[in-house]
């Protein structure tokens, strides 16, 4: 049966499961494309196959149609999870079942009882129902509710006086299976990134000597080094700065093959792959041979480019990044390689490609953070990221739930989404406390309509309950005692 492997970090949206199941069918089409004449028979195989239903786990089965149409919507666009998410409904967010009578009535319910609960709310509006035919048919109580959220309409409190078992396995599984080389067809198809720990160590601004970290992002079929860049430390920030750079050097793959250290599997590092739709590929534990062309990779960097630098005695971070992007750009992506028998510039340029245009700096920052979503605090209207209250503007003071995107390394700011859509609402930053301190404040509009005082006259709801009460003809189940005080 077939099904994608992934790591969720958190919980998905069923439109973003079915965008990331769609993608898993026809991912391998994406990265493969078939030779002319063949697409037909590939699409027949890929519905032939039964998948795991996103939502429920059934087992599926999928239509010949239904996957040609997703692949053509993928094929040439540079998002294609953008395009494979369940469509937005037109009226999403209008809620037609709520008429207009109705809505004025709501609002004047609201106005004039805004302590009372939803239920509450619903109740009495079916009460006037009951005499207003206008306001039928009625919507069902989930319905009024987020409506009434979405309006701003929210209840007021009313006001009163090593030598583990995975190296044997992995050991278990290299002795009994045959490890061969493997190629990617494509250029774009697969990269591969990687930290190496270099021999030599670099004097830092403080005065200490640190062993400076590697990351390298090399593409499989030309070895082409698409970035190189050293690094004081092996983090999730470093991986995805480097990462970033090779995308706007090169372009955006198809899959992307790491191994399972904490800098590749960060929250934000695979989120950033899924928003950009890269597969990640990770390599089974303890098999470095999975990943091997990176190992070959690290050869002439130790035998060369740090064998150059052995006469500096004070190496800074600084000169040797100089030094490697002056040498993986003019030596080794300019030299024959001689797995490929050409030059790794060469075969990147000729070879036949399935790279996709890099998007901006700022989509590619708002890509690699963490999806979350937070309940807005009504008294100040601020949410809480990782210990770090955010400030949010006040035209979005009316919705209580809030999707919001972050990186844990960087809390300068954050991103308010849509919940739909995804799209760009509004960077927030944080609450500036010693600027509040001056005591200047702006007049704000309210989430919602202020509240009138208590009516004269009592509720529709009870006023039913007395007529029908009076219609039985019981007499009031009580005795009147008179209070001659």
């Amino acid at each position: 049966m077939g099904q994608a492997g992934t790591h969720d970090g958190g919980t998905l949206s069923r439109a973003e499961r079915w965008a990331r199941f769609r993608f898993s069918v026809i991912g391998p089409l994406l990265s493969s494309p078939p030779e002319r004449g063949e697409l037909r028979a590939e699409l027949a195989r890929v519905a032939a196959r039964s998948y795991q239903h996103p939502i429920s786990g059934a087992a599926v089965c999928i239509g010949l149609s239904t996957v040609e149409r997703w692949y053509y919507a993928a094929r040439d666009v540079a998002d294609p999870l953008r395009v494979l998410r369940n469509r937005v409904r037109k009226d999403a967010g209008e809620h037609p079942s709520v008429g207009l009578l109705l809505r004025d009535a709501i609002r004047a319910q609201h106005h004039q009882h805004p302590s009372w609960s939803y239920q509450l709310h619903y109740d009495n509006l079916a009460a006037q129902a009951g005499s207003r035919p206008e306001l039928k048919p009625l919507p069902s109580y989930a319905v009024v509710r987020r409506w009434m959220k979405s309006q701003g309409l929210f209840r007021r409190k009313r006001i009163r006086a090593r030598h583990t078992a995975g190296a044997l396995i992995a050991e278990q599984r290299l002795e009994r299976l045959e490890v061969r080389s493997y190629e990617a067809e494509f250029v774009g198809a697969l990269f591969h990134a990687d930290f190496h720990s270099g021999s030599r160590q670099v004097l830092t601004r403080d005065g200490r000597w640190v062993t400076p970290e590697l990351l390298a992002i090399l593409d499989d079929k030309s070895r082409l080094c698409c970035h190189g860049q050293w690094y004081l430390a092996e983090t999730a920030e470093n991986s995805t700065h480097g990462l970033v750079q090779g995308l706007l050097k090169r372009g955006l793959p198809r899959a992307l093959m790491t191994d399972n250290g904490p800098p590749f599997i960060a929250v934000e590092f695979e989120q950033g792959l899924r928003d950009l739709g890269i597969i990640h590929e990770l390599t089974l534990p303890y098999s470095a041979y999975q990943n091997a062309k990176q190992e070959v990779f690290w050869v002439p960097v130790e035998t060369r480019l740090l064998a150059m630098l052995e006469g500096v005695e004070e190496l800074t971070l600084q000169l040797l990044n100089d030094a490697t992007q002056a040498w993986i750009e003019l030596e080794y992506n300019r030299s024959v390689h001689s797995e490929i028998g050409t030059l790794p510039l060469e075969c990147f340029r000729s070879a036949k490609s399935v790279l996709r245009d890099s998007p901006s700096v700022d989509a590619l920052r708002q890509a690699f953070r963490i999806k979350a979503s937070r309940s807005q605090r009504r008294s100040d209207g601020t949410v809480s990221l990782e210990g770090v209250r955010f400030e949010i503007p006040n035209r979005f003071r009316h919705i209580e739930r809030l999707e919001l995107r972050y990186a844990r390394w960087d809390l300068s700011s954050a991103d308010l989404v849509d919940e739909r859509s995804g799209a760009l609402l509004a960077t927030i930053f944080p609450l500036n406390k010693l600027a509040n301190a001056d005591g200047r404040r702006r007049h704000l509009e309210p989430a919602g309509p202020t509240p009138a005082p208590p009516p004269s006259e009592m509720a529709p709801l009870l006023k039913k309950l007395l007529a029908d009460y009076a219609a039985a003809g019981v007499p009031p189940a009580y005795i009147p005692k008179e209070d001659l005080r």
